[in-house]
C-alpha cells in the first residue's frame, strides 16, 4: 500500500480546502499523487511543498494561474535536472539576471528540499565562490545569488511542521558570519520533522547554550568556517556548562575532528541527507563525522 497523505490530511497541513487542492490538481497538474492498492489517492511531502510554495504566491498577489506557470510544473517534468538548474543560475547569475536567477530557484525549491540543498544550492554556491575568486563574478553579482537563496531557505524555515524528533539550535560560532549551510542544515531538519530554533551569525557562545538548556534541546550545533571562529568557539566552550541531554555538534569548513575532540562534540560531515539520516537515528560521532 502506497504511504503518505490522503487529501483531508494534506488540506490540514497546507491550509487549502480539500475542493481547492482538486481543482489545482485536475486544471494545473501541480500535485502528483500515487495511488493505493484500492486506488485512493495519497500525497507526498513534495506535494505539500508545491502547495505551500503556491499558497505563498498568492499572497503576493499572483492569480493561481499565473503562480502554476512560475512554478513550472510542466518544465520540471519534462526534464530540468537538478544539475541543470544549478547550472543555468550560475549563468544567470553571471549575466546579472536577477529574475532569471529567482525564477530557476524557484523551480529548484519546489523540490524536496534536501534535492534541492543538496543538488542545487550547494553546488551552484561552490561554483559561484570559484568564479569570485577567479575574478569572473562580481560581489554584486555573488550577493544576487546568496541573498536570493537565504531568502528561501528562511522561506522554508518559517513553515510550520510537527515536531517528532525533538529540539535543534543551530548558531554560527562568535566571528563567523557564512551562514548558508547552516541554514540549510536547519531547514532540512525541519522538514525531517525537528523543531529547529535557527540563531543565525555570529553568536556568543554561553546565549546559545544558554537557549538550548532552557528549551530543553536534544542538538546544540556551531558552524565555522574559519580559524579565527574556530578559536573563538573553543575559548566560548571552554567552561561553560554543557546543556544536559544535548549533544554538541559542528560543522562547518573550518571544523574537523581534532577540534571536535578537544570541545568534545561530534563532526558533522558529509552530504546533507545523510547527515540528517544520521542526526534522526541518533549516530555517534564516528557517524556523522
Amino acid at each position: 500500500m502506497s504511504s503518505g497523505l490522503n487529501i483531508a490530511a494534506l488540506a490540514r497541513r497546507t491550509g487549502i480546502a480539500p475542493d481547492t487542492l482538486r481543482k489545482w490538481e485536475q486544471r494545473y497538474g501541480i500535485l502528483r499523487p500515487t495511488r493505493t492498492g484500492g486506488g485512493q489517492r495519497r500525497y507526498g511531502e513534495h506535494d505539500v511543498d508545491r502547495v505551500v510554495w503556491l499558497k505563498a504566491r498568492l499572497a503576493e498577489g499572483y492569480r493561481i494561474g499565473e503562480a502554476a506557470d512560475l512554478l513550472g510544473v510542466e518544465a520540471l517534468e519534462t526534464g530540468t535536472s537538478p544539475q541543470q538548474l544549478a547550472r543555468l543560475t550560475f549563468e544567470a547569475a553571471l549575466r546579472s539576471d536577477s529574475t532569471a536567477v529567482n525564477r530557476l530557484l524557484d523551480h529548484g525549491f519546489a523540490l524536496e528540499i534536501t534535492v534541492a540543498c543538496a543538488e542545487i544550492v550547494q553546488p551552484l554556491l561552490v561554483s559561484v565562490g570559484e568564479a569570485w575568486h577567479a575574478g569572473r563574478m562580481t560581489i554584486a553579482q555573488e550577493h544576487l545569488v546568496s541573498s536570493a537563496v537565504r531568502a528561501r531557505l528562511e522561506r522554508k524555515l518559517a513553515e510550520v511542521r510537527a515536531p517528532v524528533h525533538g529540539r535543534a539550535v543551530l548558531a554560527c560560532a562568535p566571528d563567523e558570519r557564512h551562514e548558508l549551510g547552516l541554514l540549510m542544515l536547519a531547514v532540512a531538519l525541519r522538514a525531517d520533522g525537528w523543531e529547529v530554533a535557527y540563531l543565525g551569525p555570529d553568536l556568543p557562545v554561553p546565549d546559545a547554550v544558554a537557549l538550548a538548556r532552557d528549551s530543553g534541546a536534544t542538538l546544540l550545533c556551531f558552524s565555522v568556517s574559519t580559524s579565527a571562529a574556530a578559536d573563538s568557539l573553543e575559548a566560548g566552550l571552554r567552561g561553560t556548562v554543557r546543556p544536559p541531554g544535548a549533544r554538541l555538534l559542528i560543522g562547518g569548513l573550518a571544523a574537523n575532528q581534532l577540534l571536535a575532540r578537544r570541545v568534545g562534540a561530534s563532526h558533522l560531515a558529509g552530504d546533507l541527507p545523510t547527515v540528517v539520516e544520521a542526526l534522526r537515528a541518533g549516530a555517534p560521532a564516528a557517524s556523522v563525522g
